[in-house]
């Protein structure tokens, strides 16, 4: 990848990296972060023509995205783009994957993060969720892997401190737009990494964020260029 921005100052614009040098670059500013990660079209897409992540993805996305994974220990998605994008279990097919934790209003856990190994999704919702809902989730993943923070809504300050306690202090939430809106006000995210595809959709598509306007200031930490994609590194400020 070619650098064009590194705030850092360690290597010069234009300066072609080697794997571990973008390891390096993408490394957590702290010991306790929260990263939010999301691939977009020029025109602001989220989404391709299926309406899922996957189909605006490229090879550069790609790498950085397993890369921002490796640095993480837990992912966190809600339950809706866990259904639109049809996540499985990570540990499901690699144990040294990250746990995954699903996040919902409802309390109804999605049928794909079931085949995994006990323990590797924790599901995390409301007090107020449907009983039933709640109950049927605890039967399928069981009952010390379903966590509720909040009553009304979920309260996402309280489960980021609830994961850190855990053990879990580099998060990484691959989205949806709503989530993320949500941690947004919840004033939980320290950074944005963004991959800009290029490409054109038009149409009606969800993008990266979505919910209340709102306005947040963001600086620059890092920007690479690869086969046309850009991919950077946003400090949101506080």
């Amino acid at each position: 990848m070619r650098l064009l921005l590194d705030h850092t100052g360690t290597y010069a614009p234009g300066t072609v990296l080697s794997a571990d040098q973008v390891a390096d670059l993408y490394a957590p500013e702290a010991r306790r972060w929260l990263r939010v990660n999301f691939v977009s079209t020029i025109d602001g897409a989220a989404t391709g023509s299926d309406q899922r992540s996957g189909s605006i993805n490229t090879d550069a996305d790609q790498v950085v995205f397993a890369l921002l994974r490796r640095l993480s220990d837990i992912v966190v998605v809600g339950a809706g783009t866990v259904r639109a994008e049809g996540y499985p279990s990570l540990q499901a097919d690699d144990p040294r994957a990250p746990r995954l934790v699903v996040v919902s209003h409802s309390g109804e856990v999605p049928q794909s993060v079931c085949g995994g190994p006990e323990g590797s999704v924790l599901f995390v919702t409301r007090e107020n969720a449907d009983p039933r809902n709640l109950e049927r989730s605890r039967e399928l993943l069981g009952p010390d892997f379903v966590l509720t923070a909040g009553r009304e809504s979920v309260d996402l300050l309280a489960m980021r401190h609830m994961l850190e306690d855990k053990g879990f202090r580099q998060i990484l939430c691959e989205g949806g737009p709503a989530l993320f809106g949500s941690m947004l006000d919840a004033g939980v995210v320290d950074e944005l990494a963004l991959t800009w595809s290029p490409r054109l959709v038009a149409g009606s598509h969800k993008s990266i964020l979505s919910g209340t306007p709102r306005d947040v200031a963001m600086t620059p930490l890092l920007l690479l260029e690869e086969g046309g994609s850009v991919l950077g590194r946003w400090r949101i400020n506080p």
